[in-house]
């Protein structure tokens, strides 16, 4: 099924201001700390956006359960959007570098965590057994 427009929107629009900070802030010396905060930066968003593609529109703000996605990379981890949006912001707290920017590690983390755990209790009433199965054999 084609992604809707407001999927398409979440999924794209974000990239906007992060390559506009990067094109903004591509000057400076590159160390190796700014090589690595580049490196993940690009892999953390481009493995988000592959999720965010992957998932379609079973995307929402707060938890539903539409569709159990367990194709590519979700046969492997079960929220990849909070994965990879945590590795695209060590990259850019690096890439910029604003290394505080990490201390947004410190709530973000246990915050997805909390998500996570709710929308896992809403696809386990949805999805049942098929879920428990899923959860097994994949990683956060």
């Amino acid at each position: 099924m084609p992604m809707d427009p407001g999927a398409k929107f979440v999924t794209f629009v974000p990239l906007v201001p992060i390559v506009a900070v990067m094109v903004v802030l591509s000057g400076g010396s590159w160390d190796r700390w700014r090589v690595a905060g580049l490196v993940l930066l690009v892999m953390g968003m481009t493995l988000l956006t592959v999720a965010r593609l992957q998932l379609g529109n079973s995307f929402s703000v707060t938890p539903q359960a539409k569709v159990l996605v367990t194709r590519g990379i979700y046969s492997k981890i079960r929220h990849p959007v909070y994965v990879f949006s945590a590795i695209a912001l060590v990259g850019m707290a690096l890439y910029v570098p604003v290394h505080w920017l990490l201390l947004l590690l410190l709530p973000i983390i246990p915050m997805q965590v909390w998500r996570a755990r709710r929308e896992e209790k809403v696809l386990i009433a949805r999805f049942g057994e098929e879920y428990t199965r899923y959860k097994a054999t994949t990683w956060f």
